[in-house]
């Protein structure tokens, strides 16, 4: 795209430039300019910088500039921005940091491939961490995070770090529960939640040592990453995997959904069949309260097919409770000894608690067995059905 191109669709798409800054007395000016050369839509939020920031943006009174007057974490400073970027009419906000590791020519990158999708979509600079000279802890890091935005979304990106991204700000979350650097991913794992594509886009990336100040604490911000991404865990697996999982057989036939979504998804008959034999392990195991978050944790770890995994885990519904109870008792009494005899008692959980040990060891020999021929039965349906080459 020409230079006139890049400018023609900032303004036709009311795409604004968002800076959050910290003490980038260095860099700042050098971003800033560089910026300009594609609009003059800029937002800048000092976040309570204590150096020679304010002189700097002192040269821009063209440009809205919000100054905070305390530092309280980049997350805090981008929402900032978003209020301000909304009120002002704005549909999309790229955002660039000031410390200079980004570079303003990648801003056509951008906006050519906001140009060439459907719908909203929210874009993310692929630095290509593998790259000489991409520090150690950074990398590892986004492979970290990488991961984790997989588990949570079932989106694979390369870089899920990167400050250097396309929002469309009326697609992403209102409220936010995180201030600082772990809110880059709160937003992002929470907008794909919402159905909106993220993606990455190749762009270039500069450390310098010399210029550059990381405001990033290693022990204190990955620690709240952690602890976020344990939070992210447990609502995917308690509520957006159910949620899609509901969503999508309600808008489909019975037929459909098992045909789309369960015998042509991805994998091997043989990796369905142990997919199914999992959930049937799981669900049928003494794991009560924890099944579901067992069953898909394992489902990813062995990668193996979630939903079926899902759907077999269920074998435990209610109903069967006392039906599953009793075989556990059942195949667990020749294992212990004294009066293990269940015919002439009651099947509840007082029963369990008093023939615990019985209970728990017929409990994996029927999860066992119970797997081993649920999976058998899958394979050999699923080859009849759908014979591999």
């Amino acid at each position: 795209m020409s230079l006139a191109e890049v400018q023609n669709a900032i303004s036709e798409k009311k795409i604004c430039i968002l800076i959050p800054t910290y003490n980038n007395e260095k860099t700042l000016k050098r971003v800033i300019d560089g910026v300009l050369s594609y609009t003059g839509s800029i937002i800048i939020v000092n976040d309570g910088s204590t150096d020679s920031t304010p002189n700097i943006l002192s040269q821009y009174p063209e440009l809205t500039v919000i100054t905070l007057p305390q530092n309280k974490g980049k997350g805090n400073a981008l929402k900032t921005g978003f209020r301000k970027a909304k009120e002002s009419g704005c549909h999309y906000a790229i955002t660039i940091d000031s410390d200079g590791q980004h570079y303003p020519d990648d801003i056509p990158v951008f906006v050519e491939a906001l140009l060439q999708e459907k719908e909203d979509i929210l874009l993310i600079g692929n630095r290509n961490m593998s790259q000489d000279g991409i520090p150690k802890k950074s990398s590892f890091g986004n492979r970290f995070s990488n991961f984790w935005f997989w588990f949570e979304t079932g989106i694979k990106l390369q870089d899920t770090q990167s400050g250097y991204r396309l929002y469309p700000l009326h697609k992403v979350p209102k409220k936010y529960f995180t201030p600082k650097f772990e809110f880059e991913i709160e937003i992002i794992v929470r907008t794909a939640w919402r159905h909106v594509p993220v993606k990455n886009v190749p762009i270039k990336v500069l450390y310098d040592p010399a210029e550059r100040v990381s405001h990033f604490r290693p022990f204190k911000d990955f620690t709240r990453i952690s602890i976020l991404n344990t939070i992210l865990v447990t609502i995917t697996l308690i509520y957006i995997i159910p949620r899609n999982f509901i969503n999508n057989f309600k808008k489909k036939s019975f037929k459909r959904f098992i045909q789309e979504d369960v015998l042509e998804s991805d994998g091997s008959n043989r990796t369905k069949a142990f997919s199914i034999a999992l959930g049937v392990f799981i669900g049928l195991s003494p794991f009560w309260g924890f099944q579901t978050l067992l069953v898909i944790s394992l489902s990813v770890l062995f990668k193996l097919n979630k939903v079926l995994a899902f759907i077999a885990s269920n074998v435990s519904l209610p109903p069967f409770i006392p039906l599953i109870i009793a075989a556990s008792l059942f195949l667990g009494a020749p294992f212990v000894e004294g009066d293990s005899n269940i015919l002439n008692q009651d099947l509840n959980f007082e029963l369990i608690k008093n023939n615990l040990l019985q209970y728990v060891i017929g409990s994996f020999i029927l999860s066992t067995a119970l797997s081993a021929i649920s999976g058998i039965i899958t394979f050999l349906f699923l080859s009849k059905l759908n014979p591999e080459s």
